[in-house]
């Protein structure tokens, strides 16, 4: 078995060499999670087209099937297709897709099953490498025989999923189509959006901790490397980057220490700033130092959060004032970071498009930015504590909070994110509860920035309840596996976890 198995490269060298004359390569390329008959009769068929079988493999870190995917690590799915016997050898992949793979081993043929032959459905790249094929001087073939979904046996039968999702989703296929919800997300792609909110820089410094200190009870760390990422409305207006090709950011950075540079090169080239800059104190940056389990041991915040300037929060209500008709959806980010006066909230009011509200509580405002400081919003997205602190009740029933606050919002739809329960969403007629899909958490931070992003377009998109609190869930999942927003929620990544769970 492990003479099949082959760095990608070596093997290409020794194909160049073995393959010659009438030997003909056939390559197949997939995940291959779970190993099951219909693979095996794919192999067999492939086998047929040629003379030596190659499998490549996709590896872990591009495996774009949601959490808890992949099952099975790179190495166990590669030893495990080198022990049958129809395989002459395997490799794992370097690249997201077999584009360059392909251009690599120069294949005869390459073989995908019959399910691919439907080009409306590909959200895996293949008709890229249909073309790599092509240009390689090798031919397609797809084999047509029995089929199985890894992604639906991993879902049914091996806990992939948490309890109560698995049950969700069973009755949740017989409404909804993963098909048809992936073209109404492509439907988002010509909104024009407005993110505005507070700019936030992450920042998280790697350490190690190391003990005591000699002369104090202080904890000692030996330094380990640090990263930063563009936070708060800056991440909001990326995930909406993502699936919108116009959006505008308008945020508040600080004059003495601005990261002007760094927040611009951050950006997705679909998002274009609008930066005011307050005299008065730095951007936003929050510092986390957190040891190499990504627990956070310490945090610290730099930040002016008195009200702005009188003349920047003219600014920025006069540019909302200019471009108040403009836009389809507004999503309003409010971090409690003194961005937006009184003003700013009334001129929000008079703006056309579809309002989406989401305003925080966190370490530096407790208590003091309830989502009540504005008067109305389409749709309103908090976490429980948010709801609770502006129900003013500690510990009444979650369900009994949501409609009293959605009335007095004026809001068509709340949503309340839950953590490990999920979301609860109240349109006026019910209640409706949607679980957490991801039971394997990286990173909270950023999760629900990336729930608020999708569903507050999918509800300005007018979809379904249903579906915005299912594709708001499904999106804090994938960003429950990310370190904060070190990247954004992607329109492939979503598309095809909803085509995961829904198998």
């Amino acid at each position: 078995m492990e003479r099949k198995l082959k760095p990608l490269r070596e093997l290409a060298e020794l194909l160049r060499r073995d393959a010659r004359g009438d030997r003909r390569v056939v390559h197949c390329h997939g995940v291959f999670d779970l190993l099951h008959p219909g693979h095996i009769r794919h192999f067999l068929a492939a086998k047929r087209e040629g003379d030596i079988l190659v499998v490549t493999i996709t590896p872990d870190r591009f495996v774009n099937k949601g959490p808890g995917r992949p099952a099975f690590p790179e190495y166990l799915r590669a030893e495990s297709i080198a022990a049958l016997g129809m395989v002459d050898y395997v490799a794992i992949n370097e690249w997201p897709t077999a584009v360059e793979t392909i251009a690599l081993l120069q294949p005869d043929v390459y073989t995908k099953g019959k399910e691919y032959t439907d080009a409306s459905a590909d959200l895996t790249g293949f008709r890229d490498e249909e073309v790599a094929v092509r240009e390689a001087g090798g031919r397609m073939h797809f084999t047509d025989d029995i089929t199985f979904s890894s992604s639906k046996l991993l879902n049914e039968h091996f806990g992939v999923l948490p309890v109560a999702a698995r049950a969700y989703l069973t009755d949740f296929r017989t409404r909804f189509a993963a098909t048809d919800i992936v073209d109404l997300l492509r439907a988002l792609r010509g909104m024009r959006v407005l993110v505005i909110g507070d700019a936030i820089i992450d920042e998280y410094h790697s350490c190690r901790p190391i003990g005591l200190a000699s002369k104090s009870a202080t904890l000692s760390a030996q330094f380990l490397g640090a990263e930063q990422q563009a936070g708060g409305a800056l991440a909001i207006a990326n995930h909406v980057g993502s699936f919108c090709d116009k959006v505008d950011v308008i945020t508040c950075l600080g004059a003495t220490d601005s990261r002007e540079d760094f927040i611009r090169s951050n950006l997705k080239p679909s998002v274009t700033p609008h930066v005011f800059l307050r005299p008065d104190g730095p951007t936003t940056v929050k510092r986390r130092y957190v040891d190499f389990r990504l627990q956070k041991l310490f945090e610290i915040t730099f930040l002016q959060d008195r009200p702005l300037p009188q003349d920047i929060a003219a600014g920025i209500d006069g540019l909302l004032r200019e471009t108040r008709d403009v836009y389809d959806a507004v999503l309003v980010a409010d971090f409690g970071y003194g961005m937006f006066t009184s003003g700013t909230k009334e001129m929000l009011e008079d703006v056309k498009g579809y309002r989406a509200l989401n305003v925080h509580t966190n370490s530096a405002n407790m208590g003091f930015n309830a989502v009540t400081a504005f008067r109305s919003a389409d749709y309103v997205c908090i976490n429980e504590l948010e709801l609770r602190i502006a129900s003013h009740d500690r510990f009444g029933p979650v369900d009994a909070l949501g409609d009293p606050l959605r009335e007095r919002l004026h809001a068509a739809l709340l949503t309340a994110t839950l953590g490990r329960e999920g979301s609860a969403t109240w349109d006026g007629r019910s209640v409706l509860h949607t679980p957490a899909f991801c039971s394997e958490v990286i990173d909270t931070i950023g999760a629900g920035d990336a729930f608020f992003s999708i569903a507050a377009l999918c509800a300005a998109a007018r979809m379904p309840t249903e579906l915005v609190a299912f594709l708001g869930n499904a999106a804090g999942a994938l960003a429950s596996r990310v370190v904060g927003n070190r990247e954004s929620v992607e329109f492939p990544a979503l598309a095809k976890y909803v085509t995961t769970l829904l198998k």
